[in-house]
């Protein structure tokens, strides 16, 4: 997964969606005014089938934070989701409660220096000045120190989002396991939470950095790429957003090795185990995951296994 995209994902899962406060509503003794419904939003999203005689799996790509109207889960995603006997998501939902136990002791850094005394004087001016145009006091910057340079960068994507108007609850995640389990269909993960977390938590410290950087750098175009990346996604555009989503790692080969081909060769090898048992299965990952040289499907290939788009 790219840097926008994990960014996007950990924040919708640990962070607990929108915690911005809210303002209070006016006082008034007139009637509130009828809400006026609003019209769905047409949306396509890419859909990719694997299939052998006894088998079908289908390949869904996801964003993770979505605005609300969004009208994707229909017509072919639909059909698919339907017809399959499981769901696999990259992790099962956490729990908040839980996922607080396995994030913190990943996150904190109790040893080392405070996060700015790691960074440089000109990086530490860019993060001070983009945890501020989010709206974190400087005095509160502080807070931060406490946490290694992933979660920070995390952390601030959560802020982002919510200020470009995106919620997890809306995300494609939470409408696919919130209709699963109502349909009572199984819902596994091609990876654990602590595996997840740990492929930042174990990046050298100045890879971290990187990532936090490249975040802080970039806060004030965080809407246009988010709203980007969701015209492609509605639209179907694996392509485009692939690139727009993984232009992040493209100068960071360690970054681009651990978060997106490892995991992707991963995945195709789960796939192609799975095939052995007879079933249906709808399997939702980051879109990010499902494009590009080194998508699932290119990696599919090595095992002599294709990938077809599902036409709608």
């Amino acid at each position: 997964m790219d840097y926008k995209t994990m960014t996007v994902a950990l924040a919708a899962l640990l962070l607990g969606g929108n915690t911005a406060p809210q303002a209070a509503p006016a006082q008034t003794s007139a009637a509130p005014a009828p809400k006026i419904a609003e019209a769905p939003i047409p949306a396509d999203p890419a859909l990719w089938v694997v299939k052998d005689k006894d088998t079908t799996i289908y390949l869904f790509g996801t964003v993770h934070a979505l605005t609300p109207r969004l009208s994707w889960f229909d017509s072919a995603v639909r059909k698919a989701f339907d017809a399959s006997q499981q769901l696999v998501l990259e992790i099962p939902l956490p729990d908040p409660a839980e996922a607080q136990k396995v994030v913190l002791p990943l996150a904190i850094d109790p040893d080392g220096p405070p996060l700015r005394q790691k960074l440089s004087e000109a990086d530490r001016a860019t993060y001070v000045t983009a945890m501020t145009k989010l709206g974190i006091p400087e005095a509160a910057i502080g807070q931060f120190d406490q946490f290694e340079p992933w979660f920070a960068a995390v952390t601030m994507g959560q802020i982002a989002l919510q200020k470009a108007g995106y919620t997890p609850g809306d995300g494609a995640e939470m409408a696919l396991d919130k209709a699963a389990k109502a349909a009572g269909k199984p819902v596994t993960g091609l990876e654990t939470l602590q595996q997840q977390l740990g492929y930042f938590h174990d990046l050298p410290e100045s890879d971290q950095i990187a990532f936090l950087m490249a975040g802080a750098k970039d806060v004030d175009k965080f809407k246009s790429t988010i709203d980007g990346m969701v015209e492609r996604w509605k639209a179907g555009d694996a392509e485009g957003l692939s690139a727009l989503m993984n232009e992040d790692l493209t100068s960071q080969p360690n970054l681009y090795k651990v978060l997106l081909v490892d995991r992707n060769m991963r995945w195709a090898d789960w796939i192609d185990n799975r095939l052995k048992t007879p079933g249906t299965v709808f399997v939702a990952v980051g879109a990010g995951h499902l494009a590009g040289k080194d998508s699932v499907q290119v990696q599919l290939g090595k095992h002599h296994l294709t990938a077809t788009r599902v036409k709608y």
